[in-house]
């Protein structure tokens, strides 16, 4: 008898498992450039996605070239979402062919870019987040700005219904809320700097922050110089600007060198600080940024 009910729970254990199973949906795969688009991604469609990133911690968007083994896992996926950094002009079109079936979405469509910062101290003249009708490389950042990743969210979210439309319902309310989170920080930044400190400028190696400068009344010092690394008389000017300036604090990217940044810091009494624009979570490390350019406005 008991191995008669040894039998009948066996079986039950095997039906009501392949009926749970069977009500669990896949997943479906998408890629996306860089971190902090799985971070947006992920906020609207939560669960219904798995997000691979072609862009791996710690490298840099400007100059990476994705891995084999990352053409092979696009052919599974559905969707890439593109934000316009600079190894995509090199590789979109690559990835797009390795998965005609694949969706290709510009999130940054609909979004007008300004030119990279420049800080040409030698010449004496100053081009700092620029005029957007102004010449130059078009400035790639725009995840730095809430009230851009709007615009972005609602491309992706766009996306999302076309791929998957019998879940427009769970789309459109993730959606919302992740909206209303967008300007719930857009205004608690504005309101972190509509106090203005000793001055309204913040020095950076690689000008990844123009967009969020520009949203706030903000002004960011590059060191680099449209792309590339200042030269020691560009380096002797920033030192006497930062002086004239009371800056102290050298903001860099962990993608990038610190070496030069280094050299200003301690010819100015001051430090380097890392400021991060690729970090996972999107709204705690923005959060985390934007305090520290406030005290360093101090």
């Amino acid at each position: 008898m008991k191995k008669i009910y040894r039998h009948i729970a066996v079986l039950l254990f095997l039906v009501l498992g392949a009926s749970v199973g069977a009500t669990v949906e896949a997943k479906m795969t998408v890629f996306a450039s860089i971190l902090p688009q799985r971070y947006f991604i992920e906020q609207i469609a939560k669960d219904r996605v798995e997000v691979r990133i072609m862009v791996e911690p710690g490298a840099s968007p400007a100059t990476y070239e994705p891995k084999p083994r990352q053409l092979v896992e696009l052919t599974e996926a559905a969707a890439y979402f593109a934000v316009g950094v600079p190894f995509e002009r090199a590789w979109l079109h690559k990835i797009a062919a390795a998965n005609p079936a694949m969706k290709v979405v510009h999130t940054d469509r609909g979004i007008e870019k300004i030119p990279m910062a420049a800080h040409h101290h030698g010449s004496g003249s100053h081009r700092e987040n620029a005029d957007p009708h102004a010449h130059g490389i078009p400035d790639p950042h725009i995840w730095t700005s809430p009230s851009l990743v709007m615009i972005q969210a609602r491309n992706i979210f766009a996306a999302l219904v076309e791929i998957d439309p019998p879940h427009l319902d769970i789309y459109a309310e993730n959606y919302r809320a992740f909206v209303q989170t967008l300007v719930e920080l857009d205004t608690e930044l504005m309101k972190m700097f509509s106090r203005k400190g000793r001055n309204d400028r913040f020095m950076v190696f690689h000008p990844s922050w123009g967009y969020f400068a520009q949203a706030y009344g903000l002004t960011q010092v590059p060191i680099e110089i449209e792309g590339k690394a200042p030269k020691p008389a560009q380096i002797r000017a920033l030192i006497e600007y930062a002086r004239k300036t009371d800056t102290r604090v050298v903001f860099v990217q962990p993608q990038f060198s610190t070496q030069q940044a280094e050299v200003i810091a301690r010819e100015i009494d001051g430090r380097v600080v890392f400021a991060d624009p690729l970090a996972p979570d999107w709204a705690a490390n923005l959060r985390m940024q934007a305090r520290a350019f406030r005290a360093a406005m101090e």
